[in-house]
């Protein structure tokens, strides 16, 4: 088994709230791991420290170790753009940037310095693919991103994390947005692309969890309460807490 991302004993606190404590678990390579938990319980503070986006909040304080390819990405000279780039990440809300869906998905290729048009063409049209939207937007694809559906705009965003060619896709609750029917295509978008991509997914929605995950880390109170295959985690959980929680005696 190879792994991605191997955390260790990593705490972090926002001024004088402890959000986790002593997380040790690791995330392995073309794998989709789910995180569960009632609101508030570390999570998506989690999910944000694989790809450093806690840097961005003030009074955060972190100990511990996250190591991404055996690199310890909290060392003072990491690179975090670097980070960034191979660790993608798909918000709750689509956030589409009011431009064209071309635009969109070519945003990131050419801030890279990618400018030829018919590199870029085939950057986005790849990305659009492996996003399951092209042939939804093939023929408009100089329309505006925000005349898509809250689905298309969210494989649209899932689209332009894909064309950064990352290693890593870290997804906070993709689909909360969503309708059921919007939900199931992305959910089918996220199994096939674990054959490509190490993925991370927050969801609040267990059977979501059930369905697409390899892996479940089930968290409460900021501790990781047990982590294990899902089909152990649903099937067999070995801690009360857990078996409390997904059979909705609390939650």
């Amino acid at each position: 088994m190879e792994q991605v991302f191997e955390i260790d004993e990593l705490n972090l606190r926002y001024k004088d709230k402890q959000a986790l404590i002593n997380i040790k678990m690791d995330i392995e390579a073309k794998k989709i791991t789910a995180l569960i938990g009632p609101s508030g319980c570390g999570k998506s503070t989690l999910l944000r420290c694989l790809n450093r986006m806690n840097d961005l909040i003030d009074n955060c304080f972190i100990e511990g170790y996250v190591r991404y390819e055996n690199n310890d990405i909290y060392t003072k000279n990491y690179d975090v753009i670097e980070l960034r780039t191979k660790v993608g990440m798909v918000f709750q809300k689509p956030n589409p940037f009011p431009m064209s869906i071309f635009d969109n998905v070519a945003y990131g290729p050419r801030c890279q310095g990618i400018k030829g048009k018919k590199e870029l063409q085939d950057i986005v049209k790849k990305a659009l693919v492996n996003a399951a939207l092209y042939d939804e937007v093939k023929d408009r694809l100089n329309d505006n991103a925000l005349s898509l559906s809250g689905g298309q705009q969210q494989r649209l965003c899932i689209a332009r994390t894909i064309a950064m060619e990352p290693e890593v896709i870290l997804m906070d609750e993709p689909t909360s947005a969503l309708d059921p029917i919007a939900t199931a295509k992305i959910e089918e978008l996220i199994v096939g692309l674990k054959d490509k991509y190490t993925i991370v997914i927050v969801t609040h929605n267990m059977q979501q969890a059930a369905r697409v995950s390899d892996y479940t880390a089930f968290f409460l109170l900021g501790r990781l309460v047990e982590f294990g295959t899902t089909d152990q985690i649903f099937g067999q959980p070995k801690q009360k807490e857990t078996e409390d929680y997904i059979t909705g005696r609390f939650g």
